[in-house]
C-alpha cells in the first residue's frame, strides 16, 4: 500500500523567519533533509502545503515568493529530496492586497491544497496519509483529511502543543523533528 506525507514548510522543514521574502534566508532545519531522504528512499510520496499570507498582507510579492520557492526546492533537491507536490495558499481574510484578501478553503486548516494534490497525484483512498507540521492548523487539516498527524517540536511546536492540550485535539505523535517523524512513519505507528 502506498503512502503520502504532507508537510508544512516554515518552522517544520525550514527555519521560520516570519514572512520569508529573501531566498538567501532559506535554511533547512536540522534533520529535515535526512528525514525526507529516508522517506523518499522508502517510496513515500512527499508533499508540502503552506499558508503564505505574506502575499495577502503585502509583506512580499509574487516574484519574491517564487524566488524563495525556487531556493527551497533547489536546496532540498541538491540533497536528494524531490517533492511530488508543493502548494501554497496566498490568501488571508484581512489582507491588504485585494486579489488575495479573501476567506478560502485552501488556507489551512482548510483541506483544498491537500485535496488538490491527492487528485493530481491520483492518491487512492486506501493509501496511508500523514500530516506533519509545527502548528495546530496542520493537525486540524490532517484530521479533516483522515490522516495520522505529527506535531514537531520545531518552529511553533512547543507553544502549539499547549494549544492542542487545551483544545482537546491531539496529534497522533509529538516528536522532536522531521528525522524522528520519518522514523515514526516508517515504523508503521498510527494511533488514529
Amino acid at each position: 500500500m502506498g503512502c503520502i506525507v504532507f508537510f508544512d514548510r516554515d518552522g517544520t522543514l525550514i527555519r521560520d523567519t516570519g514572512y520569508l521574502s529573501d531566498p538567501d534566508k532559506v535554511e533547512p532545519l536540522p534533520g529535515a533533509i535526512e528525514g525526507l531522504v529516508l522517506l523518499s528512499q522508502n517510496g513515500i510520496r512527499l508533499a508540502v502545503v503552506s499558508n503564505q499570507a505574506g502575499l495577502a498582507k503585502g509583506k512580499f510579492d509574487e516574484k519574491q515568493q517564487a524566488a524563495v520557492h525556487a531556493r527551497f526546492v533547489d536546496l532540498f533537491g541538491k540533497a536528494g529530496v524531490g517533492f511530488d507536490a508543493v502548494e501554497y495558499c496566498p490568501h488571508h481574510p484581512e489582507g491588504s492586497i485585494d486579489r488575495y484578501r479573501q476567506s478560502c478553503s485552501c488556507r489551512k486548516p482548510g483541506t483544498a491544497l491537500a485535496d488538490r494534490i491527492m487528485t493530481r497525484l491520483s492518491v487512492p483512498p486506501e493509501w496511508s496519509r500523514w500530516v506533519v507540521g509545527d502548528k495546530m492548523i496542520d493537525i486540524e487539516m490532517g484530521k479533516r483529511i483522515g490522516a495520522a498527524t505529527i506535531l514537531v517540536a520545531t518552529g511553533y511546536g512547543p507553544e502549539e502543543r499547549q494549544v492542542c492540550d487545551r483544545s482537546g485535539i491531539q496529534p497522533d505523535a509529538y516528536l522532536s523533528d522531521i528525522k524522528e517523524a520519518a522514523c515514526w512513519i516508517l515504523s508503521g505507528n498510527r494511533n488514529s
